[in-house]
């Protein structure tokens, strides 16, 4: 059974689970040069037969065994030149005996003949079966982080770089796609045969093979092919989601100061893809799930972003290559970055700041809920458990923390200088270092410290307030994640932070009439007082101008304060931050601000950010105030608003809801949302009166908005997931987790069952937890993650053997963890004392009495005003 371990500074949990170990690099025999995989697929048959020859340059004289990775593996025959060799094979390693030993500068050229049956990773087989008439025939492969093993046998580590070359019979309708260029292609019979050739050094990891009856479209970028694979009669979707590509490359290229440096790009959509996609060298591997139609494109930038993430991947992972997983963040960091530095480009500075904002909250929600760890460390128990969201987005935040330190022009030259020197190399963290030292002169080596190779951020706690008689502003500033002691010293950050006082211009200027009086100061102790000479008092107070430092802030400023910074602040992070605190402080006066900021707000992010804020505070004026947003041309803003009357249920909400839930909207994720909103809010206080009609709009919906991803559908269902007593609820639920629906639905109908389950009688409660045990026993990775989900919510202990027996028999490393994470959760729930839930509900039912008590009250307040 698995134990919390928490830390003995802070009261975050471990990182590293019980197993955890440091992992290195294997000491090397030589280098290998070059891989050529020779492979003949029986695709109805799900097997495959061939050849792996690796050719080796011994790094010293007199090596006498060779030890190679390669899991279930059917292993024939092991040459070098033409002498046989005699070998071990336990079905995880492969051990060969070289006769005669190794000469250093004589290359040897080690010949595998193997079968795969029925592979488990690796690579992947899709074919149509009984459920899915419709599925297309796919072959793929996925190999990061050390799945190449499962596919063919191979030094499996990032460090070795080699050249490849992918030579492959498919039946003859098929295409088959690899990395580099096609050498030829040849007819014999019923087969085709593809060669494929990569010329420049890439790691196993990279190594790729997909195998389809695809549609191929032409772009280029500089005379190169830049090509889209996608299912037939996708072709229309490809170029909405992949048409930007060339300029991407365009841009990428300038901006890494490389050329793109591949003979062509490839996307391939695949179905069953495991992730969002895969950076293989110059041959990308995408889910089919991106591609978007037009009506989707409306307020999905994620497919653009995925498309920019991996493109960036050629220049940060495939051309410059990590030499250890540990140090996967300057790969993944860099190119989750770019995808900010992509939305900068594309979208502008506002929508690129709101992006960090969320990539850092995406970070913070990891930190305080999952683990605190350094982004750099080499112990656990898999490296796949290392690809989180401190990898990705706090890695991108770093970045951007290092650009904000060196300035634009050095940051640009830093990168070029990087990816200059390291060119088809390996690289560690400290590489990045001095680089940067390189081109600015400047060391960063303390801001590594305290964010790369150490957890956490700091928290500010930030007061303000203004002496007349003196004309001085003061601000205290305290590091509230210090906590008194012996370790607090340890857990202080120490950086430099800029603090702007800011001045409203004319009115008629509009906003950019603010000026800010900027001060630079040094914050490194537990709490500090800085006072600021000012010619007059200002009419806002903007902490960490420009939000470049990734941190939580509270900012405990006047309320008049808080009003101009929502209204006048430059900066779009800091107008957020001062509608958080506003909604904060509640009353009329802070629902009056941001009701009228979301009418005059122009930057979508900001409105979608003060709908959700106006939701937190329990007065009527904020719902007569957020239901403007419902007009909004932006649709995610008309999401945000959708999302936060969710939350408040009354009869108000309900009718504001209910038209966009019955005649749908432009865009499906605002239709999906009013659906799921309705579900919330019938179980509210308007109880059993509305929950029939809402049960029938949702059955009429699910039978007749099918659509794109099953976005809408699975909208229904996350509605019925909230009707927790409601068996007619559940028995619909039940219904979509039937093989045989649409995959999305169907998996967003197993992640409902957790959330249904907490209001039903036992005997639905065992009919639930039947079922998730049936479905438990399936093999596809994401039936694995929604299972996990929906068990992760439950409050039973029977959930605990469930997923037990799940993370104990899965061999995906992201499934054991995460169903290891929901036992701990499961048993926090099922010791969680009955009494205090029950409390919870009834101090709900008084804060609602409440609502309405204080509203009369504020507006009486205001007329007396």
């Amino acid at each position: 059974m698995s134990q919390v371990f928490l830390d003995s500074e802070n009261s975050h949990k471990s990182f590293e689970l019980p197993g955890a170990k440091p992992h290195y690099n294997p000491d090397r025999p030589g280098q290998v040069e070059h891989i050529f995989l020779d492979l003949a697929l029986d695709i109805p048959n799900q097997s495959y037969q061939g050849t792996c020859t690796i050719r080796l340059n011994p790094v010293r004289d007199g090596i006498d065994r060779l030890t190679l990775d390669a899991v279930n593996l059917q292993i024939e025959s092991v040459q070098v030149g033409e002498t046989k060799q005699s070998f071990d094979y336990d079905g995880e390693l492969l051990h060969i005996q070289l006769e005669p030993t190794t000469k250093v500068g004589e290359a040897i050229e080690v010949a595998i003949a193997y079968s795969v049956n029925k592979p488990q990773r690796g690579i992947y087989f899709i074919a149509p079966d009984k459920h899915y008439p419709d599925k297309p025939v796919q072959v793929w492969t996925q190999g990061e982080d050390e799945d190449s093993r499962f596919w063919f046998p191979c030094f499996d580590y990032p460090g070795q770089l080699a050249t490849s070359e992918i030579r492959v019979r498919v039946p003859r309708q098929l295409m088959a796609i690899s990395n580099g260029e096609l050498v030829k292609t040849e007819a014999d019979g019923d087969d085709k045969i593809y060669h494929w050739h990569q010329k420049q050094v890439h790691p196993t990891y990279l190594m790729t093979l997909a195998v389809g009856d695809f549609a191929e479209l032409q772009d280029e970028w500089n005379g190169k092919p830049v090509t889209y694979y996608v299912e037939k009669g996708k072709e229309q979707e490809a170029r909405i989601s992949m048409g930007k590509t060339p300029r991407m490359i365009e841009f990428f290229s300038e901006k890494y100061g490389y050329a793109y440096p591949y003979p062509k790009y490839a996307q391939v959509c695949v179905d069953d893809f495991i992730f969002g996609g895969m950076e293989n060298t110059s041959t990308t591997l995408l889910t089919d799930r991106c591609l978007l139609d037009e009506r989707a494109a409306l307020d999905n930038r994620g497919t653009e972003s995925l498309v920019a993430h991996e493109l960036a991947h050629q220049w940060f992972g495939d051309l410059v290559v990590i030499k250890h997983w540990s140090h996967a963040w300057l790969k993944e960091g860099m190119a989750s970055y770019s995808e900010i530095m992509w939305t900068d480009y594309e979208y502008g500075a506002e929508d690129a700041a709101y992006y960090r904002l969320n990539e850092a909250r995406n970070y913070l929600d990891e930190d305080s809920s999952r683990y605190r760890r350094p982004i750099v460390t080499h112990v656990y128990r898999e490296a796949i458990e290392l690809y989180d969201r401190h990898l990705y987005e706090k890695g991108a935040c770093v970045y951007h923390m290092i650009r904000a330190e060196l300035g634009d022009d050095l940051f640009w030259k830093a990168v070029a200088t990087f990816v200059n020197d390291n060119a088809h190399k390996t690289v560690e963290t400290v590489d990045l270092l001095r680089a940067i030292e390189k081109a600015s002169g400047r060391n960063l080596l303390f801001l590594f410290d305290q964010y790369v190779y150490r957890g956490g951020h700091p928290d500010y706690k930030v007061a303000y307030s203004w002496d007349n008689d003196s004309n001085l502003a003061k601000v205290t500033v305290t590091q509230t994640q210090a906590k008194e002691g012996n370790g607090s010293q340890s857990e202080l950050f120490d950086l430099k932070v800029p603090i702007g006082f800011g001045y409203v211009g004319d009115e008629a200027e509009g906003k950019n009439a603010s000026k800010l009086k900027t001060f630079s100061v040094r914050i490194h102790e537990k709490e500090q007082a800085f006072y600021f000479p000012l010619e007059k008092k200002p009419d806002f107070v903007s902490f960490d101008v420009g939000n470049h430092i990734l941190k939580t802030v509270v900012l405990e400023y006047p309320l008049p304060e808080l009003k101009v910074q929502l209204k006048a602040d430059p900066d779009p992070l800091s107008r957020i931050v001062a509608a958080e605190m506003l909604a904060k402080k509640g009353g009329l006066e802070a629902v009056n601000a941001l009701n009228d900021a979301l009418k005059q707000e122009p930057f979508w992010g900001v409105r979608f950010e003060l709908a959700k804020n106006l939701a937190t505070i329990k007065l009527d004026q904020a719902l007569e105030g957020l239901t403007a947003g419902l007009k909004d041309a932006d649709a995610r803003v008309r999401r945000a608003t959708v999302e936060a009357l969710s939350t408040i249920k009354t009869r108000e909400s309900y009718k504001a809801l209910k038209p966009i839930a019955e005649e749908g909207d432009a865009s499906y994720y605002v239709e999906a949302a009013a659906i799921r909103g309705l579900g919330s809010i019938v179980t509210g206080s308007l109880g059993s009166s509305k929950e029939e009609k809402v049960l029938k709009l949702l059955k009429s919906v699910l039978r007749e908005r099918q659509g794109w991803n099953e976005v809408v559908r699975s909208g229904a269902i996350g509605a019925l997931s909230q009707m927790k007593t409601s068996e007619e609820a559940l028995n619909l639920i039940l219904e979509y987790t039937a093989p045989g629906t649409p995959q999305a639905l169907r998996l967003a109908a197993i992640r409902a069952l957790g959330a249904v389950s907490s209001g039903q009688t036992n005997s639905s409660l065992e009919r639930i937890l039947d079922r998730l045990q049936e479905l438990s026993r399936e093999t596809f990775f994401l039936t694995q993650v929604s299972v996990v989900i929906a068990l992760g919510q439950m409050e039973t202990a029977r959930a605990i053997g469930i997923l037990q027996a799940l993370a104990d028999q899965t061999p995906d490393g992201r499934v054991r963890r995460i169903a290891e994470e929901a036992v701990q959760r499961v048993q926090k729930n099922v010791g969680s004392d009955k009494a205090v839930k029950q409390l919870r509900e009834e101090l709900d039912q008084l804060k609602q009495a409440n609502q309405e008590l204080r509203s009369r009250l504020e507006n009486l307040e205001a007329k007396a005003k």
